[in-house]
């Protein structure tokens, strides 16, 4: 079974491993060049990886390229898997493979089709979710059903623990599919589009913590957008600061304004909210710095988050200066 695979990040991985271990290694590894890693937070260079085991590997920034087809129509695979790839697959990729196209997406389809999946099932505060291989068409995440495997998602899940949740059940729905594939005896299971949602891309400015929201909100947010993905973002004056643990405190003794320090403890340092509850933050870290303790770099009675006046007075700076005055 020639197969060639298209991705670049953890997900991808295991599909390489996985089919190396069925004796079915790709015949090309495509994925992204390094210098454009930052289009995925969660970026892996799979190239030490393929070249272990002499798997050629193709790069190319852009899967719809003429160039790029005509290299992939040369391997003449029968199913080409995309999987860890944020670009959308036009009709002239998909008619490649001699069989099919397919995919995987970190939701039960056809529920939360779309982009960032796994911090909007958190966002949800969703108690299950699911993973799913499935046969690539030309919509978004709409093709019929190859498999899939449902879970729960606890409430304290934070994005890496869901993220690990999804390379396990990917590594097993391929373990399952991947002789049926072989002998042509695969499913094709059309999803219910009437029971189909989406989730909106999402940017690193979308981890703003505003911290007039309730407790639980911000520690929500903190856990959807941890590692691997870009955190949550607070300003300690004119410092911006990364949230990537926290722990939900709920109330203590203690009364300030939304987003200031409270208390710095041995486990923590406690901010309160906007409801007039807390959380315990943890680990922190300053911009393109590393995680540190955050009772290594806050300090008491601190507010955290923008400040209103501050940025007017230097949006008038800015002004003026643009104006010549």
């Amino acid at each position: 079974m020639r197969n060639v695979l298209i991705g670049t990040v953890d997900s991808t991985r295991v599909a390489m491993e996985v089919l190396v271990q069925h004796k079915m290694p790709p015949s090309a590894l495509c994925t992204l060049p390094k210098e454009k890693a930052s289009r995925h937070s969660d970026f892996v260079d799979l190239i030490p990886l393929a070249q272990q085991h002499q798997i050629p590997v193709v790069e190319t920034s852009d899967s719809n390229a003429p160039q790029f087809l005509d290299q992939i129509r040369a391997l003449e695979p029968e199913y080409l898997w995309v999987i860890g790839w944020s670009q959308i697959c036009r009709p002239e990729l998909l008619q490649v493979p001699r069989k099919a196209a397919l995919g995987f997406h970190p939701a039960a389809l056809p529920h939360n089709r779309g982009r960032a999946v796994i911090p909007w099932t958190i966002l949800q505060r969703a108690t299950s979710t699911g993973a799913t291989l499935f046969w690539l068409d030309e919509g978004v995440d709409s093709g019929d059903v190859l498999a899939q495997q449902t879970f729960s998602v606890t409430a304290h899940e934070t994005a890496r623990s869901l993220y690990n949740k999804h390379l396990e059940a990917l590594n097993q729905l391929l373990q399952q599919t991947l002789p049926l594939l072989a002998e042509n005896q695969a499913p094709r299971m059309p999803q219910d589009h009437r029971q189909a949602s989406w989730c909106a891309k999402r940017t690193p400015a979308d981890g703003l913590i505003d911290w007039n929201r309730s407790a639980e909100d911000v520690w929500t947010l903190i856990r959807a957008v941890s590692e691997p993905y870009p955190g949550a973002l607070t300003y300690d004056g004119d410092q911006r600061l990364m949230i990537w643990e926290a722990d939900l405190v709920g109330d203590a003794p203690y009364c300030g304004l939304p987003g200031q320090v409270q208390a710095i403890t041995d486990n923590g340092v406690l901010v309160q909210c906007g409801d007039s509850r807390h959380v315990l933050l943890r680990t922190v870290g300053l911009e393109n710095a590393a995680a540190l303790p955050a009772i290594e770099v806050l300090k008491i009675h601190r507010k955290l988050g923008i400040d209103p006046g501050r940025l007017q007075t230097q949006s008038i700076l800015y002004n003026r200066k643009n104006r010549g005055t």
